[in-house]
């Protein structure tokens, strides 16, 4: 088969164009086959957390500890008051009051995701209202258990920024 640029196929319509079905290709994967890209990784999910370099450490599960290069494009906006972001199961947030904190992103109420809000120097879960103080407590439910904090230190210059549980 032929192909022009502009009929490119991405990986999963290749192998659905192989008639192979949802149950084949996961026996591959469970036999610990894997099939290397030969294409365009579009397709592909980022596999590292914040989209590759600027953080190293555990992001995920009951071991955190991580560091954030705040010189990084991708996380350098944590350098301005108000601004965060979710590494992992983390948000990571510069407050308002000038203060990082670190909280589990996800509600305690049921499992959604929390954003900060820098009007209200808090965090939110949108799906159900529920509010949380900057040090996880809860403030309105109908969540009753407070978010998890982990510590945060900054480097002395300011470039870097340490999560631990």
């Amino acid at each position: 088969m032929q192909m022009n640029k502009e009929e490119s196929m991405k990986r999963g319509e290749f192998l659905r164009s192989l008639g192979l079905s949802t149950s084949t290709l996961m026996a591959f994967y469970c036999l610990g086959t894997t099939m290397t890209s030969c294409g365009s990784k579009e397709d592909d999910p980022d596999p590292t957390p914040g989209g590759g370099s600027g953080v190293s450490g555990t992001t995920t599960g009951g071991n955190i500890n991580f560091t954030v290069d705040l010189t990084n494009a991708s996380y350098s906006s944590l350098k301005t008051a108000g601004e965060y972001k979710i590494i992992g199961d983390v948000l990571v947030a510069f407050t308002t009051g000038s203060a990082y904190v670190a909280l589990t992103k996800i509600c305690t109420h049921e499992g959604n995701p929390v954003q900060y809000r820098k009007d209200l120097n808090d965090v939110y879960c949108p799906s159900h209202l529920s509010e949380f103080s900057i040090a996880g407590a809860v403030k309105q439910g109908p969540a009753a258990l407070p978010l998890t904090a982990y510590k945060t230190s900054l480097s002395a210059d300011g470039n870097t920024l340490t999560v631990t549980a």
